[in-house]
């Protein structure tokens, strides 16, 4: 039996499930399939608002739910006021996600949904993510990681489904972009928001810029840096109307910024 097979039945026997959707390629997919295997009015997607999600991030996914009718609901949540993740230590993203994913199961248990699933895959398991074992400890249900769904099947069987973004590229949350112990702030977040979005208007979709106190660090797949470089000359500089991007990314308050010449890596800070 196919693995989509397996999972569609193991969704059809809980008869009825809510979702902690992100936006991602996983849980848009796992969404996608509980939709097709049980009533539309037996399957619920919730969605967190945060300042820990890009807003275009955010916006996509809100898009992405209303264009399939898929029934859904916000949940406004503030992880700043969490000590751990405002201050960064390296078990963020467990203290973030536990009371992340508590909220999210209330919300669930209150609009009549015994159970919530997530899209956390067979890959997330073999790396650095303390928010698994908080995940775990709520009770949620992982059924991508449970059938040992890798992050490349699932983009293919999303690809097969028509969802439009089966490549899309995975993000993160923002606060990754920090070294640990260093303290968030709203604006701090934003100005990575804000960078990043200005590398991406150069058609580059993988990137990450870590910040150093007032030094931005782009991180790039070594393939795209010919076009940072090419954005950073003008043949004529005098009678230049536009400031390049690294002018762009430094108006929003950093003194430096470099190209990391190892290219992008994820969780280089972990």
């Amino acid at each position: 039996m196919k693995k989509q097979e397996i999972l569609e039945k193991n969704i059809q026997s809980l008869g009825k499930v809510a979702i902690a959707y992100s936006g991602g390629i996983d849980s848009s997919y796992l969404l996608y399939v509980a939709n097709q295997v049980l009533p539309q009015e037996n399957v619920i997607a919730i969605i967190a608002n945060g300042i820990m999600m890009a807003r275009k991030d955010y916006e996509e996914a809100i898009q992405f739910l209303k264009e399939n009718n898929f029934r859904y609901i916000e949940v406004p949540y503030k992880p700043l006021e969490i000590t751990e993740f405002k201050e960064n230590h390296k078990d963020r993203c467990y203290h973030c996600k536990k009371k992340l994913m508590t909220i999210l199961k209330k919300v669930a248990n209150e609009n009549g949904y015994e159970h919530l699933l997530d899209g956390k895959n067979a890959d997330d398991l073999t790396v650095y993510r303390p928010g698994n074992k908080a995940t775990e400890e709520v009770g949620v249900i992982s059924p991508l990681a449970k059938f040992e769904f890798h992050k490349e099947e699932i983009r293919q069987y999303s690809k097969r489904l028509g969802i439009s973004f089966w490549n899309k590229p995975s993000n993160s949350c923002l606060a990754t972009r920090f070294p640990y112990n260093t303290i968030l702030t709203e604006e701090e977040l934003k100005k990575v928001e804000q960078s990043e979005e200005i590398i991406k208007s150069l058609g580059i979709q993988k990137v990450r810029m870590r910040i150093h106190d007032t030094i931005a660090r782009i991180e790039v797949n070594p393939e795209d840096f010919e076009t940072i470089l090419n954005n950073i000359k003008y043949k004529d500089v005098e009678n230049r109307k536009d400031k390049n991007i690294i002018e762009k990314i430094k108006d929003l308050g950093f003194s430096y910024v470099t190209l990391d010449l190892s290219g992008l890596k994820s969780g280089s800070f972990d």
